[in-house]
């Protein structure tokens, strides 16, 4: 059984990669055709309603699919009652923002915001149609079929999206991009997933996947809401050009840490959920995955940092330009969040979602009054609160997956410190070599190049362990 966990984790890495930087990759390029042809107030827009969104999206699921892959003895029943359960709720979460959206629109006094919530509302309905599918291809981890879903419906959304914004639609090329995204990847779902639901809704069911979703739903409340407090505070006291510049900086940034780490997570819940009861198979799997996972993504996230400012004006171009230092200070806050979302993994994955919950709620007390302090002192000022409370959240989420695993948050640390100086190191050569030529592609590519070689090789001198794992999964041994 070992090895053939083994094999379906390696292949579910490698499938899950494919899916993240094949369809993340499209949609990355689409983003920045998309930026250069639409103004930061269209993105400004857009990202105030990123808030209410998630909120309703974290309605809509209810935690129903944490608890499916969490539940060892599923039944067809439980998957049934899963998804007409998300469906109601979806409907009328919908109807609420629907009717809401004037009062939004008022909040920000932003007049267009009225109709596009109305469009834009549709995104987490249509989700409600397609979680449990989602929940049980992640079950199977099945992401082969994921990666095709995704590729087709980034792609064809996408170039809706581009074409709406090269007529000058603006913000609205934006909007039904999103809608478009939704509704092909719903209906991709229901057609490679030959599951169909029996027509049978269960209260015993309901109970018992509510029972542990339910603290899954307070915890993706709060984190929708402390997520996306930085949108709404910003929309709220800068204009939407300054949340539009601020938005993109966070998106980039994003790209690299969510990517990289939603590659392994994705995986690593459904195996470790069946490594739950196997206590010292857990403790190793959850500390291999953390290493590599801090192994990629820690360089990745202080190579970008570096490079800000040439990522900015190639990309984007220099109307962006506002974005360079803040997209240099959010790589800071956003290289952690790996080891933060794996601890909440790994809490998850055990069952303790009382753990989770304690962890959260502490979390995003302390993130809130970091924001409050620095929300006076401008977008600089907030994200270098956000570095701040990134460490924090770490260090809390630690503390919590340390009681299901009694891997000690200092052993953590000591064990990371040989990836944290090299990146370091990585990072003072790319500035050094950023700064050393006024070309852009010169600064790019000799900072990578060079940069990389260090880490790379520094790495096998070191003889880290992180690289004969590297070379298991990409080889499949």
């Amino acid at each position: 059984m070992g090895n053939s966990l083994r094999q379906k984790t390696i292949r579910g890495v490698l499938w899950s990669a494919i899916d993240r930087f094949s369809s993340q990759g499209i949609a990355f390029v689409i983003s920045v055709i998309l930026a250069r042809l639409l103004t930061p107030n269209d993105y400004g827009i857009i990202a105030m309603l990123t808030i209410f969104i998630s909120i309703s999206q974290a309605f809509v699921d209810s935690g129903f699919s944490s608890a499916i892959v969490q539940k060892r003895n599923r039944t067809e029943l439980d998957l049934s009652t899963a998804l007409y359960s998300n469906i109601v709720i979806g409907l009328v979460f919908y109807l609420v923002l629907f009717f809401c959206s004037p009062l939004i629109a008022k909040f920000y006094n932003e007049p267009i915001l009225v109709p596009v919530t109305k469009v834009m509302g549709l995104v987490f309905f249509i989700f409600s149609l397609s979680n449990v599918q989602q929940a049980v291809l992640t079950i199977r981890v099945d992401f082969k079929t994921q990666t095709k879903i995704s590729l087709i419906s980034v792609f064809l959304s996408g170039i809706l999206g581009i074409t709406l914004a090269y007529w000058g639609y603006g913000v609205w090329a934006l909007a039904w991009q999103q809608v478009t995204a939704a509704l092909i990847r719903c209906i991709l779902l229901w057609y490679f997933l030959k599951w169909r639901p029996l027509l049978q809704f269960s209260k015993k069911s309901f109970c018992e996947l509510f029972s542990f979703g339910s603290k899954m739903l307070a915890t993706g409340l709060l984190n929708s809401i402390f997520n996306n407090l930085y949108t709404i505070i910003i929309g709220k006291n800068f204009n939407a050009a300054s949340l539009g510049f601020y938005s993109r900086a966070d998106q980039l940034a994003q790209f690299p840490s969510t990517n990289v780490t939603g590659i392994l997570q994705r995986v690593t819940f459904p195996v470790l959920a069946q490594l739950q009861d196997e206590y010292v198979r857990f403790n190793d799997a959850y500390f291999k995955i953390l290493k590599l996972t801090m192994f990629i993504v820690f360089p990745i996230m202080l190579l970008v940092s570096a490079l800000s400012e040439p990522i900015i004006k190639i990309l984007l171009t220099e109307k962006w330009i506002e974005s360079a230092k803040l997209l240099q200070l959010i790589c800071f806050a956003l290289m952690f969040y790996p080891i933060y979302l794996l601890n909440l993994n790994v809490l998850e994955a055990k069952g303790r979602s009382d753990y989770l919950l304690k962890s959260e709620l502490i979390n995003k007390i302390i993130n809130l009054l970091v924001l409050l302090i620095s929300l006076p002192f401008g977008l600089i000022a907030i994200c270098y609160g956000r570095i701040v409370s990134s460490c924090c959240s770490v260090c809390i989420s630690a503390y919590y997956a340390n009681k299901v695993t009694t891997i000690s948050v200092i052993f953590v640390f000591k064990q990371l410190l040989p990836t944290v100086f090299l990146s370091i190191g990585l990072f003072g050569i790319a500035w050094f070599l950023q700064s050393s030529t006024e070309n852009v592609w010169s600064q790019i590519f000799s900072a990578t190049t060079i940069g990389g070689c260090f880490y790379i090789g520094a790495a096998k001198l070191l003889k880290m362990q992180e690289i004969i794992e590297l070379k298991k999964i990409l080889y499949k041994k």
